[in-house]
């Protein structure tokens, strides 16, 4: 890794740890010419997933997706940056595990989101589900809520 105030130069490691559970490695870094010291963190991704969709067409995993469902959910509920992170994370780490040769349904992915969300907010549960499930009156929030 090239160094922040030094482009050209190299930096060292000096001390690797595992973060947000495990799915992340925070590194200190230090520029071997000036001294400067600063962090990265290299994050889990899933790389080559194909989603199948509700219709039968495919198509690639996207993270921007999925966090963008997620905020929609959180608007203007109280959670930190750190959360979203570690929700994304377990997220994540779920569709890994039950995706079958580099593939997994849409289906699937939103039900692991919301089994996910219910134990984090279940205001921000409820907004996921109502879209996620197409809720199309009253009723079916109050048979969610009850279920909760």
């Amino acid at each position: 890794m090239r160094c922040l105030k030094c482009p050209n130069e190299d930096t060292k490691v000096l001390d690797s740890r595992s973060a947000t559970e495990g799915n992340a490695i925070r590194r200190r870094r230090e520029c071997e010419k000036c001294g400067f010291r600063f962090s990265t963190y290299e994050e889990m991704e899933i790389l080559d997933l194909t989603v199948i969709k509700k219709d039968g067409s495919r198509e690639p995993y996207s993270r921007e997706k999925l966090e963008k469902g997620l905020h929609s959910a959180f608007e203007k509920r109280e959670h930190t940056d750190q959360t979203m992170k570690k929700l994304v994370s377990t997220i994540e780490e779920e569709i890994q595990r039950k995706a079958k040769d580099g593939e997994i349904k849409s289906l699937d992915i939103g039900e692991i989101v919301m089994k996910k969300m219910k134990k984090v907010d279940k205001v921000a549960y409820i907004r996921f589900a109502s879209v996620y499930r197409e809720f199309e009156d009253v009723e079916e929030f109050k048979k969610e809520i009850k279920n909760l």
